[in-house]
């Protein structure tokens, strides 16, 4: 199956509204971190708009649903954004991210909001915890699927190596990880602080599946993901190539944007610069 443009240009419209409540939502905490998140804003929509991920808002805990895991926390923000545009729960609750309270919390918690299956923060433990999940669905002989979502720096850690690797020896069918490979981290640019190429060898080497596809290109990701869905003999990798702080033009590619929230003004501008499909301005 394969989407119309009709479909692809509703989610990249999606994608445009995300990265605006990213903005917003960062501007308001005061903290956070803005580049990671508006680069993966079209791999969240097309994730949970185009229809490949069985996951129902208004039922969020169902036993035969797929489970997100998200293991680079920190981008959380555009997660919180996506699942209210689903409906999970309400949008107003996006201003609450990071204040005291709130249930949206700098990184994931388990559970305090419909879908969020991990907590997360210390990097490289969501692929172990994804891992183990797809283990339990194969013993189980369940049929749901578990895409965990992870950065690029991560596989600079050797625990990400050790769940890659268990993965693939026990061609673990139900899992499809998702990399954003946007070369950059909090201290520079993962090629110049710690190269993590030949990222594609290295994971067909452990027995991997592996797909690169541009990750700002909704077409492209929705046919990873569905490509993924029909390899049955072992886990795959999508190496999602993003651009970090994609959309605003002041941020993209540069690695100081990945952990600070924009000023009052950087975030007037960045919302001028987030233009919807149809060429309108929307900085309200």
């Amino acid at each position: 199956m394969s989407l119309t443009e009709e479909q692809i240009q509703k989610i990249e419209l999606k994608a445009d509204e995300i990265r605006k409540d990213v903005i917003k939502m960062l501007l308001s905490a005061g903290s956070g971190h803005a580049a990671g998140a508006l680069g993966m804003a079209d791999v969240f929509a097309t994730l949970y708009f185009s229809g490949i991920l069985n996951w129902d808002p208004d039922n969020p805990w169902k036993e035969d649903r797929d489970r997100v895991i998200l293991s680079n926390g920190h981008i959380c923000p555009v997660w919180y954004a996506t699942l209210a545009h689903t409906g999970a729960f309400s949008h107003q609750e996006l201003d609450t991210l990071r204040k005291l309270g709130s249930k949206l919390q700098g990184h994931p918690h388990y559970k305090d909001l419909p879908g969020i299956e991990n907590s997360g923060g210390p990097l490289g433990q969501g692929i172990s915890q994804a891992v183990g999940q797809a283990l339990a669905a194969r013993m189980d002989m369940a049929r749901h699927r578990i895409y965990c979502l992870m950065s690029d720096a991560e596989l600079q850690e050797g625990q990400t190596w050790e769940a890659l690797q268990f993965a693939g020896n026990n061609r673990l069918r139900h899992l499809t990880v998702l990399i954003d490979r946007n070369n950059i981290q909090i201290d520079g640019y993962t090629e110049q602080v710690m190269p993590v190429e030949p990222v594609l060898n290295k994971l067909m080497a452990f027995n991997w599946f592996v797909l690169e596809v541009n990750g700002n290109h909704v077409k492209e990701i929705y046919e990873g993901l569905e490509r993924a869905k029909a390899i049955r003999e072992r886990p795959t990798a999508i190496i999602a190539h993003t651009i970090p702080g994609k959309g605003v033009e002041f941020m993209e590619g540069n690695y100081k944007w990945h952990g600070i929230p924009p000023n009052k003004e950087q975030a007037i501008e960045a919302l001028k610069q987030l233009r919807s499909l149809w060429g309108k301005i929307s900085a309200e």
